[in-house]
């Protein structure tokens, strides 16, 4: 009877003949392995994609390199996506014995890659269709852990360990919109990464450079970004396709750690960029320039969440964030999102700002301290349970200086201009000069009930933010999965309208926010001036700015005379107050949607304690206009004819 050690022997000298067999096996039939393998792939390019692969010739050089020479793939009557002089490689044999490449160095020399998109065709446009034939997948829950892990290691298997790249040009042309990178020399030779890079476009002509460290099999890499010409690296292609016009000194990307144990993988790491410059309508309408951000990042996956770990920090200027961020299915789908500012100082928040973003902010001062956290979670499951809170800690905060903007401005007098489509409208002054002007006692206060109830009900107990109103913003816009609800408050409609421009950007609305919180909280403005100064410079219709107007326009009466259906009527109109005459119809009535309307308001108002049912006392007959408003209306004029001819015919008669 054999022992285990001969038993492990015997199996070790089986298992290498099994080996030597197939290595055998392999070097004498490799040729035509080769000659098949490239045959199958052309045969599937023909059939499935309608393009043209081939090799003009294929042999092996050594025991485990391929040399290639003339690689082309065209598509059917389209430009050829790629063609390549020479291409050398060598694999892993016993990684390719179970089933994986690894590639171990590449070479490349003389060649191009093209994508090309002329009208609606694009070269690769096979390529990104799904075949229709192809079996559906059960629908098995995915490891994401497992997943990506394989992904990544099946990618950085084909990296290779040494790699030489010369003469590879890649192009893109998407309707005239040209970018051109032209690889002159790239290398990578124990781990070091070196390269030689021109770029060229419609609008500019560049030098760059690649260079660091690239460790694929030990899952490491600290790759930087430069350019060796004078100014800044210009990103190719999004300035003509996109209008966004961007350009950095220098990016770095590091990977430290890739690990995968106990079934959760790991991914660490940090990527920074020094003077970021954007400039696009959607950002702001100037540049935008961060000098120094960095994000110390950690990936966490399990077999069911993906996360951004709080250990995590995004770092811009001098500004520190902690954020969390996780994707979880185990029960329920549920999105968290927490973020953390921990304690800083004012001063240093106010300086380290993005030029360009904040310009309202420009050469503001503060004492104090203060911290921030976000605590957000939305199950999909239970939508109705849909977490939001927002804090913010304040020590012995204080504004010093406003800086370039006057946010005292509400205290006294000035002059509006509301903005429509991008055109100036006429202007408001907001003071006693102006006859229209109306001071809040002068208001009618069921109009201020019925006003607030419609807009912002907690306006004179917050501090310019809602909580609960964000939360159903954000309910409503996931539910439609579009922007169609905002959270906006009394505060912040004031803010936009007297402080900043109309223009839809993403600068405009952070301003915004800011702006509402130094001037709720420091108490720059009162409520009561700021309610007033509300009902005197909103749109109340076409071409009616402020209350004053308003009650003339449509009742030929003064703000303090105001009815309560008439003024259920003013509240009912604010969000789209150009569009009134649409509830009426061709008779002069109300229609039913909007009566509907101004019930539930009422109604709501009762139950709140702010109507009582005196109020509305011998108001219960359909609503008049008796101002100018009535022209407006598509009343349709009533045929007399008839009626003449009766009464002509009723006189002959007599």
């Amino acid at each position: 009877m054999r022992t285990n050690k001969q038993k492990i022997v015997l199996t070790s000298k089986i298992l290498a003949i099994v080996i030597a067999v197939l290595l055998i096996g392999f070097l004498v039939f490799r040729d035509e392995l080769l000659d098949q393998a490239i045959d199958k792939v052309s045969t599937t390019m023909k059939l499935e994609y309608n393009s043209d692969f081939a090799v003009k010739k294929a042999s092996f050089d050594g025991v485990s390199g391929i040399e290639l020479d003339e690689i082309t793939l065209a598509p059917k009557n389209l430009d050829t996506i790629f063609k390549i002089q020479k291409i050398k490689t060598t694999v892993n044999l016993w990684k390719l014995l179970i089933g994986d490449v690894q590639l171990g160095t590449l070479e490349i020399k003389n060649g191009y890659v093209q994508f090309t998109k002329k009208g609606k065709i694009k070269n690769f446009g096979a390529f990104l269709k799904k075949d229709k034939n192809e079996p559906k997948k059960p629908n098995k829950k995915r490891d994401y852990a497992e997943f990506a892990y394989r992904i990544i290691s099946k990618v950085l298997n084909l990296v290779p360990t040494d790699m030489s790249l010369e003469n590879l040009v890649f192009k893109l042309d998407d309707n005239g919109k040209k970018a051109t990178i032209d690889i002159k020399k790239l290398t990578l030779f124990q781990t070091k990464l070196e390269s030689s890079i021109d770029v060229q476009t419609n609008t500019f002509t560049q030098r760059w450079r690649i260079n660091g460290m690239a460790d694929p099999r030990n899952k490491k890499g600290d790759i930087r970004f430069f350019n060796i010409d004078t100014g800044a690296i210009k990103v190719p292609y999004f300035d003509e396709r996109y209008n966004l016009k961007a350009s950095f000194d220098s990016i770095r990307f590091n990977v430290q750690n890739i690990d995968m144990s106990r079934g959760k993988l790991h991914l660490d790491g940090y990527t920074s960029i020094t003077n970021l410059k954007m400039n696009h309508e959607r950002i702001a309408n100037k540049d935008v320039i961060i000098k120094n951000a960095r994000f110390d990042y950690r990936f966490l996956l399990g077999s069911d969440f993906i996360s951004i770990d709080s250990s995590s920090t995004f770092q811009f200027n001098k500004i520190k964030v902690h954020p969390y961020l996780s994707y979880n299915t185990e029960k329920d789908t549920v999105y968290k999102l927490k973020v953390a500012i921990p304690k800083m100082k004012a001063q240093d928040f106010i300086t380290s700002l993005p030029d360009g973003l904040f310009t309202h902010f420009q050469g503001m001062e503060a004492t104090g301290d203060f911290d921030y956290k976000l605590d957000f979670m939305f199950n999909k499951n239970k939508p109705n349970k849909i977490i939001f809170d927002s804090t913010i800690d304040k020590k012995d905060l204080k504004i010093t200086k406003y800086g370039n903007t006057n946010l005292t401005k509400m205290n006294g007098e000035f002059t509006y201009r509301a903005v429509d489509k991008g055109v100036l409208q006429r202007p408001v002054f907001v003071g006693t000069n102006n006859p229209y002007y109306t001071t809040l006692d002068q208001i009618s206060p069921y109009l201020q009930k019925c006003v607030l109830t419609s807009e912002d009900p907690s306006f004179m107990s917050h501090r310019g933010f809602i909580n609960e109103a964000f939360k159903q913003s954000i309910l409503k816009n996931i539910r439609t999965k579009k922007f169609s609800r905002g959270a906006s408050t009394i505060s912040m409609q004031l803010v936009k309208n007297v402080f900043l421009t109309r223009e839809k950007t993403l600068s405009r609305k952070l301003e915004e926010i800011l702006l509402v919180y130094i001037i709720e909280n420091n108490r720059i403005t009162s409520k009561q001036r700021m309610l007033e100064v509300y009902f005197n410079i909103i749109e109340w219709g076409p071409n009616v700015y402020g209350i004053g107007e308003a009650a003339e326009f449509y009742f030929q009466k003064k703000p303090a005379d105001l009815n309560v259906q008439e003024c259920l009527f003013l509240a009912a109109i604010i969000p789209k107050p150009k569009k009134f005459m649409w509830q009426f119809d061709q008779e002069g009535l109300q229609k039913a949607y909007a009566t509907k309307q101004q019930t539930f308001l009422r109604n709501l108002m009762f139950r709140r304690g702010l109507l009582v049912p005196e109020d509305t006392i011998g108001q219960s007959s359909p609503i008049a206009l008796t101002g100018r408003a009535h022209s407006l209306l598509n009343i349709k004029v009533q045929d007399t004819t008839v009626i003449d001819s009766m009464a002509v015919k009723e006189e002959f008669d007599f």
